[in-house]
């Protein structure tokens, strides 16, 4: 069993940058491929970026490439959501996810893939 611990969110104006963290207990983090979903008042849980257990692949939701990085480092059983350029419509609970690997790459992207969560943490972005 996995569990999963956010940190890093706050208050920020537009055009502003947190970095999110994740950390994992378990002794086999690096066979997990993580995910960072997040959630909007009255909105559904999206899917945000994705990164494979061995932090080679990533895979990212269209509203946040190119703005946002995810990593990892798994020594440290850490996952990493840089999120740079932030615009109001990010604001909302960021999630961390983590999916035990079976079979080749592939980027996990529905909330059901998932097995493990963390409990969230806020981000706000002012205008």
């Amino acid at each position: 069993q996995v569990q999963l611990v956010e940190s890093g969110g706050g208050l920020v104006q537009a055009g502003g940058s947190l970095r999110l963290t994740c950390a994992a207990s378990g002794r086999t983090f690096s066979s997990y491929a993580m995910g960072w979903f997040r959630q909007a008042p009255g909105k559904e849980r999206d899917f945000v970026a994705h990164i494979h257990h061995s932090g080679e692949n990533t895979y990212y939701a269209d509203s946040v490439k190119g703005r946002f990085t995810i990593s990892r480092d798994n020594a440290k059983n850490t996952v990493y959501l840089q999120m740079n350029s932030l615009k109001p419509e990010d604001t909302a609970v960021y999630y961390c996810a983590a999916r035990y690997v079976r079979g080749p790459y592939y980027p996990y992207q529905r909330r059901s893939e998932y097995e493990y969560w963390g409990q969230g943490t806020q981000v706000t972005v002012s205008s």
